[in-house]
């Protein structure tokens, strides 16, 4: 859900500029799930641009403040999100934490890093949504800890129909600084894309899995 146009055009316009994102309908990626797209992201980019990065994270504790209130800790979704994660942590003033994919299979076996308490409300940071189900094992993880989920709160996401049935599925709220729309339409009026590439851009949304096969 996004909760401030302006906030998803101007973060859209940041992403852009730096290459965070990467729109090429005519020549597209391949993901590592084997699909072709032709978008790229890799908000971890952001974190090379100050003036980018101070924007994300006061951002980020602007929106956790108003629709979550103040939490105990931030959780960073390991490992593209650990260092906004801990930006925005440091900007709210409170402890910060990380998740992996998976428990370590060596020494403690942690799949938590950093010090939380049973009960404590944690607001989970994310750089980049696709399906959610990454994000969401991280959840998993939190609430077997003990962590009351407040919430969780991403850079951009592309709004795919299974990511936000997972959210849904699974009650956790999430809020989002841009997205797929807000980029397309940023797009467009920077004359980054053109009207044809705009059309494919969102036959790709659409039905990624079989786009362009």
């Amino acid at each position: 859900m996004i909760k401030n146009k302006d906030t998803a055009k101007k973060t859209a316009e940041l992403l852009l500029q730096i290459k965070a994102i990467k729109l090429n309908p005519s020549e597209p990626f391949q993901w590592a799930s084997g699909w072709k797209s032709p978008i790229y992201c890799d908000n971890r980019i952001t974190l090379s641009y100050p003036p980018v990065r101070i924007f994300l994270k006061q951002e980020f504790a602007k929106i956790i403040e108003k629709e979550y209130g103040k939490p105990d800790v931030i959780a960073g979704v390991a490992t593209g999100a650990i260092a906004i994660g801990v930006l925005v942590a440091q900007e709210l003033g409170v402890p910060f934490i990380y998740v992996r994919p998976e428990p370590k299979s060596h020494g403690r076996k942690n799949q938590i890093e950093g010090h939380l308490e049973s009960g404590q409300n944690v607001i989970v940071v994310e750089d980049l949504i696709s399906t959610g189900n990454s994000s969401l094992n991280a959840v998993d993880a939190l609430k077997e800890a003990g962590a009351v989920i407040k919430g969780m709160v991403a850079i951009f996401t592309y709004g795919f129909d299974v990511a936000v049935d997972n959210f849904k599925n699974k009650n956790v709220s999430l809020t989002t600084l841009s997205n797929y729309e807000n980029l397309l339409e940023q797009a467009l009026d920077s004359s980054y894309i053109t009207e044809k590439e705009l059309l494919t851009l969102q036959e790709w949304r659409a039905n990624p899995s079989d786009w362009n096969q």
